[in-house]
C-alpha cells in the first residue's frame, strides 16, 4: 500500500534561478541564493519577503543560516565567501575562500566550523571562532567538488561529491579520504545522510540520472533509485519522515519510500529544472529552488502522533519507534509541578510499529492501541505492545466500546469490526476524506459530515459543514465539530434517537434525524487540538491559547509559549496535559470543582453549586463571578467575586450605592468616586452625587448638579475651587452665573485673556472698560505696537462708542461700579430656582419689572410683602438699563451697520421706507408674500391705494389681510 502524506504548497515565490537555499529552525524564514548574485529572506507563513541585498553581480551558488551566530554565510562565483548578521544585514566576515567557483557550503551542527568546496578540487575547513582561519584544506578529487555534507552521527566525518564520479568520506583532522565510494557512470552533483538511528546510510545523485543509497560501515551500494529523465541536482533523507527527496534538471521532485524505495509521488510545480532541496530538523516541511523560483510543502502532519489513555500512561512513535510514559508514576511531582514545567518523565522504548504510524490512538478501556499508516492498520496491545488484529485501512476510528472499531479502505467503503472481526461493510455514494469515531461512527467529507449508527450504519443526521476533526465527549452526550473558521458544540439528543427507532418510524438515508443534535455553542476559533472533560470543551487554538468552554462560555486558561497538543486530563491532580512537537510533556491547572460548578450553574442547580462552591480556593471566585455575571446572575457574582475592582463594577451595575460607595471609600480612586458620582446623579441622590464629585474632583460634574439645583452658594464655592485647581473655564461660568459680573472681568484679566475682558465689560460693567482697554494696549504694544495704537478708549474717543454715557448712567443707576448690573436678575430667571430669585430680591438686583411670579398652589408664598419703593425704582432701572444694552445702530462708517428691523419697515402711515431691490426681495422672502399681495404692494408703490389704511397684517405678523374684513 502507498505511504499516505499528502503534500500540500505553503508557499511560492518566483524569481530569478534558485542555487541555494535553507530553512530557518526556529523563524518562518527561507532564504534562498539567485543566479542573479542577490539572497533573499522570505517569510514562508504570510507570503513577505524579510529582506534582500546583493552580494555580488556573479551567481550565489549556496546559503546557509547560522542560527546560533544569528549569521548567515553564502560562497559566490567571485570565490568570496561573506557573512552577514541576518537581523542588522550587517557583513560580519568576508573573505577570499578558494580560487575557483564556490559550490557548497556545509556549516558544522555545534563546532564554528564550515566547510567549503570548490571547482578548484578542494575542501576547506574555516574556523570563525579564529577570526575565520583556514585549518585544514582536503585535496584528493580529481574534478569539481560539488557538494559537502557532516554526518549528523558523527560530525568529525563528511562526505563530498565531484564530478571525478566518486562520493568521498572524510575525517576533520585528516588530510586523505577515509574510503571513496564509486559506481555512478558521471559525475556526482550531490549527497546527503541518513538523519535516523537505525541505517548507516548515505545517498547520491549524479548526472546519470540515478540515485544510489550507500551503506558506509560495508562501503556497499544497497538500492539505485532510477525514475528522473536528466541529471540529478540535489537529494535528501527527510528528518522526519520515511521519505527520500530527489531533485533533477527534468522539473520534477520525486518522493521515495526509504524503507521499501517505493516511488510514493512525483511534484511538477513548472518552474523549469530543480536544483536545491533543503528540509528542517522538528519539521515537516520541504523547500525547493527552481530556475524561476522556490516552492515550500508540507507533508504529512505536524502534530506528534501521541496518545494518552484515562490511567496517564502515554504511547507515542517517533518514526517506526514506539515509547511511552507513565504520567501517574510520577505522583504528587505531576500535582505540584509549575503550569508549563516540563514533567521529569522516564521513557521506555515500547517497541517498533509493523507499519509506519500516520495515526495512534488508544482504545477508550486502554488496553488497546490501533496504528495506522502505509495503507494498513495494526492493533496492538497497550501493555506488552503485542499485536492483536491487522487489515487494510486508509483510517481507523474506534467505537465507545472498545471491541467495536470502522475502518476506511477506499474513498467509498467503510468495514465495522466487532470482536476483532468484520462484522458489515458501509459503501456511501460519495468520496469520503476521514472518518472519526465516538457514540455515532463520523463520516466526513469536503461539503458534510455524516453520523451513522454503529450497529446498523444506518443515518442518523447530516450536518452541511466542511468538517476538519470531530470530538465526542467520553458520554457520548456531546460532541465538537470543527472547521477551518469555527468549532460548533452540539449536544446528542440520545433520548430522541432512540424514540424514533421505537416508533419504527422511516428515517430519511440522506438527512437522517432532524433532532438528532442540537447547538449548544459557536466559537469562532480555529482548533488545534481538544479534549471533553464532562460538560467542558478544552482546547488550544491557532493563537496557541489553552481555553476551555462551559455552556458557550469560552475562558483563557493560559497562553502557550510553543505549539502544544493536548493529550488528556487526571482528575487525581486536577491537571491539563500537553505536549509538545519534541514529546516533551506539560501540565496546567484546571480544577474540576470549578469544572462542575459551572456545570451545574448551567443546569440552574444552585443550591448543589453552593456547596461545590465551598470546595473551590478563594482565588479562583473571581473567574467564577466573570462566569456568573456573562451568564446574567450579577447578583450571584457579587456574592463570591473576591476583587474590589471588580466588585465595585458589579455594584454600579446592579446600582447598589451603599456597596459601591463603600468600595470607592476603600480604594479613594477618583475614577471611582466619578463613575459613582453620576451613577448618584442619575438616580437622584444628590447628596451622594455633590460628595463623590467633591472627591474626584470633577469640577464639570459639580457645575452640572448645583446649576440643576439653583444652588448659588455651591457654584461660589465651585468657581473658588475651580479657580485654584486651573479649571478657569468653570469659574468663570459659576461666577457669571451667580452675576459676580466683577470676578469675571478679574478671572479674565488674571487668565491674560484682556481682549475677551474688554468685550465683556462693554457689555456688563462699562465703567471698566477704560482700565481694560489701557491693560490690553499695554500688552499689546510690546507685540504690535500699530494694533496697540488703533485700539480705541472710550475716554479718549467717546464719538467712536454709541450711547457710551448712556450707558455709564445707567450702570450707576443699578448700584455703581461694583454692581452685577442686573445679572442677577437674569440668572434667577435662567436657572428659575426659587431660592436664587428671593436673593436677587433681597440682594437689591431685582427681576423684570414687568413679571410676576405666581407662586404654585399648595405652597407659600414666596413674596408675600408687597415691594419697597426703592425695589421698584432699581427695578425700572434694571428695565431701563436692558433697554440701554441694547444693540444700537453704530453710524461711523468704519463699523458695520445693524440689520433693520421688520417691525420698523413702515414708520408711520403714509410714509414708505424706499428699499433696492435686493433689499425688497429679502422682505418678501421674510412675509412670504402671495400673487395678490406683491400686486398689491406694487400699487402701494405707485401711490395708487394707501395700503395702511386698507390692509395690514394679521395677529401673526405673517400675512396682509383686509382691515373691513
Amino acid at each position: 500500500m502507498p505511504l499516505r502524506l499528502d503534500a500540500t504548497r505553503t508557499f511560492s515565490q518566483r524569481s530569478e534561478r534558485v542555487k541555494g537555499l535553507d530553512i530557518h529552525p526556529t523563524e518562518p524564514w527561507l532564504v534562498t541564493s539567485l543566479y542573479s548574485g542577490h539572497v533573499c529572506i522570505w517569510n514562508y507563513v504570510d507570503n513577505t519577503l524579510v529582506n534582500s541585498f546583493e552580494v555580488t553581480e556573479l551567481p550565489v551558488r549556496t546559503v546557509k543560516f547560522i542560527p546560533r551566530k544569528q549569521w548567515l554565510v553564502c560562497g559566490a562565483d567571485d570565490m568570496v565567501i561573506r557573512v552577514y548578521n541576518y537581523n542588522t544585514m550587517e557583513k560580519v566576515a568576508q573573505f577570499e575562500a578558494h580560487q575557483d567557483y564556490i559550490r557548497h557550503v556545509a556549516v558544522h551542527p555545534t563546532l564554528p566550523l564550515i566547510l567549503t568546496c570548490s571547482d578548484d578540487m578542494t575542501i576547506k575547513l574555516w574556523d570563525w571562532d579564529k577570526d575565520w582561519m583556514c585549518t585544514q584544506m582536503f585535496e584528493g578529487h580529481g574534478h569539481y567538488v560539488m557538494y559537502v555534507a557532516f554526518n549528523p552521527k558523527d560530525t568529525n566525518t563528511f562526505a563530498s561529491a565531484s564530478l571525478d564520479r566518486t562520493v568521498k568520506v572524510w575525517s576533520i583532522g585528516s588530510p586523505v579520504p577515509n574510503f571513496t565510494l564509486e559506481g555512478h557512470e558521471r559525475g556526482v552533483n550531490c549527497v546527503d545522510y541518513y538523519v535516523g538511528g537505525d541505517k548507516p546510510y548515505l545517498i547520491s545523485g549524479a548526472d546519470d540520472s540515478l540515485v544510489k543509497i550507500w551503506d558506509y560501515q560495508t562501503k556497499a551500494c544497497i538500492q539505485t533509485l532510477d525514475g528522473h529523465a536528466h541529471n540529478i541536482s540535489a537529494v535528501a533523507f527527510h528528518p522526519e519522515l520515511p521519505v527520500i527527496l530527489t531533485g533533477a534538471e527534468d522539473g520534477t521532485i520525486k518522493m521515495w519510500h526509504s524503507t521499501t524505495y517505493r516511488l510514493e509521488s512525483t511534484l511538477n510545480y513548472g518552474m523549469e529544472r530543480a536544483w536545491a532541496i533543503a528540509t528542517c530538523r522538528g519539521s515537516n516541511a520541504v523547500a525547493f529552488g527552481y530556475d524561476e523560483g522556490c516552492v515550500m510543502i508540507t507533508m504529512g502532519r505536524e502534530d506528534p502522533l501521541v496518545s494518552m489513555d484515562a490511567s496517564g500512561k502515554v504511547i507515542w512513535a517517533r518514526h517506526n519507534e514506539v515509547q511511552t510514559v507513565n504520567i501517574k508514576a510520577l505522583g504528587d511531582v505531576a500535582a505540584q509541578t509549575e503550569d508549563g514545567e516540563r514533567l521529569p518523565l522516564a521513557v521506555k522504548d515500547l517497541g517498533s510499529s509493523d507499519v509506519y504510524p500516520q495515526s495512534l490512538e488508544h482504545s477508550p478501556n486502554g488496553r488497546f492501541v490501533a496504528v495506522c499508516g502505509d495503507g494498513e492498520y495494526v492493533v496492538y496491545t497497550a501493555l506488552a505492545w503485542r499485536n492483536k488484529a491487522f487489515g487494510s485501512a486508509l483510517e481507523f476510528a474506534w467505537s465507545q466500546d472498545s471491541s467495536v472499531y470502522a475502518t476506511r479502505e477506499s474513498s467509498n467503503i467503510i468495514k465495522v469490526h466487532k470482536n476483532f472481526k468484520e462484522a458489515f461493510p458501509i459503501k456511501v455514494p460519495f468520496a469520503i476524506t476521514g472518518i472519526h469515531g465516538g457514540a455515532l461512527l463520523g463520516v466526513r467529507t469536503k461539503e458534510f459530515v455524516m453520523f451513522l449508527d454503529w450497529s446498523t450504519g444506518e443515518t442518523i443526521r447530516r450536518i452541511d459543514v466542511s468538517a476538519k476533526a470531530l470530538y465526542w465527549s467520553e458520554s457520548g452526550g456531546s460532541v465538537a465539530i470543527a472547521t477551518e473558521e469555527a468549532i460548533f458544540l452540539l449536544s446528542y439528543q440520545q433520548d430522541v434517537v432512540d424514540a424514533v427507532f421505537e416508533s419504527g418510524e422511516e428515517i430519511d438515508d440522506e438527512d437522517g434525524i432532524e433532532d438528532a443534535f442540537e447547538l449548544q455553542a459557536e466559537i469562532p476559533e480555529v482548533v488545534k487540538s481538544a479534549i471533553w472533560v464532562g460538560d467542558c470543551f478544552i482546547y488550544n487554538n491557532a493563537s496557541w491559547r489553552l481555553n476551555y468552554c462551559i455552556g458557550g462560555e469560552v475562558t483563557t486558561l493560559h497562553h502557550l509559549d510553543r505549539p502544544m497538543y493536548l493529550l488528556g486530563y487526571m482528575a487525581a491532580q486536577s491537571r491539563v496535559f500537553l505536549v509538545d512537537r519534541d514529546f516533551g510533556v506539560t501540565s496546567y491547572e484546571l480544577l474540576l470543582s470549578i469544572v462542575e460548578y459551572k456545570t451545574l450553574i448551567m443546569r440552574e442547580d444552585f443550591d448543589t453549586a453552593a456547596d461545590v462552591l465551598d470546595g473551590i480556593p478563594k482565588e479562583h471566585h473571581n473567574v467564577l463571578a466573570k462566569f456568573l455575571e456573562a451568564k446574567g446572575y450579577s447578583e450571584n457574582a457579587l456574592e463570591i467575586a473576591t476583587d474590589d475592582d471588580y466588585k465595585f463594577e458589579l455594584a454600579i451595575g446592579l446600582r447598589e450605592l451603599d456597596l459601591a460607595s463603600r468600595l470607592a471609600s476603600a480604594s479613594d480612586s477618583e475614577a471611582k468616586w466619578r463613575q459613582l458620582g453620576e451613577l448618584a446623579f442619575s438616580s437622584g441622590n444628590m447628596e451622594l452625587s455633590e460628595s463623590c464629585f467633591n472627591k474626584s474632583s470633577d469640577w464639570g460634574g459639580l457645575l452640572m448638579l448645583y446649576s440643576a439645583q439653583g444652588n448659588a452658594d455651591g457654584l461660589l464655592t465651585l468657581s473658588q475651587l475651580a479657580h485654584e485647581h486651573g479649571k478657569d473655564n468653570i469659574a468663570f461660568i459659576c461666577k457669571f452665573m451667580v452675576g459676580d459680573v466683577q470676578g469675571c472681568v478679574d478671572l479674565l484679566i488674571a487668565c491674560g485673556r484682556l481682549p475677551e475682558a474688554a468685550f465683556f465689560a462693554r457689555t456688563y460693567c462699562p465703567s471698566k472698560v477704560t482700565e481694560i482697554v489701557g491693560l490690553w494696549q499695554s500688552d499689546l504694544i510690546t507685540i504690535n505696537p500699530k494694533a496697540a495704537e488703533s485700539l480705541a478708549n472710550p475716554d479718549e474717543y467717546p464719538n467712536l462708542f454709541p450711547g457710551w454715557q448712556e450707558a455709564l448712567e445707567k450702570e450707576m443707576a443699578l448700584g455703581g461700579k461694583d454692581s452685577p448690573s442686573g445679572v442677577v436678575e437674569m440668572l434667577g430667571r435662567d436657572l428659575g430656582g426659587l431660592s436664587l430669585q428671593k436673593e436677587a430680591l433681597e440682594t437689591g438686583y431685582g427681576s423684570r419689572s414687568n413679571e410676576v411670579y405666581e407662586e404654585p398652589e399648595g405652597e407659600e408664598d414666596v413674596f408675600e410683602e408687597e415691594p419697597e419703593p426703592e425695589v421698584e425704582e432699581e427695578a425700572a432701572a434694571a428695565a431701563a438699563a436692558e433697554e440701554t444694552f441694547a444693540p444700537v445702530e453704530e453710524e461711523e462708517p468704519m463699523l458695520p451697520e445693524p440689520e433693520e428691523k421688520e417691525e420698523d419697515v413702515f414708520d408711520e402711515p403714509g410714509d414708505v421706507q424706499e428699499e433696492d431691490d435686493e433689499d425688497l426681495e429679502e422682505e418678501n422672502d421674510v412675509l412670504e408674500l402671495t400673487a395678490e399681495e406683491e400686486k398689491l404692494l406694487e400699487e402701494e408703490l405707485d401711490g395708487d391705494i394707501d395700503l395702511d389704511d386698507d390692509w395690514g397684517l394679521d395677529d401673526d405678523d405673517d400675512e396682509f389681510v383686509d382691515k373691513d374684513d
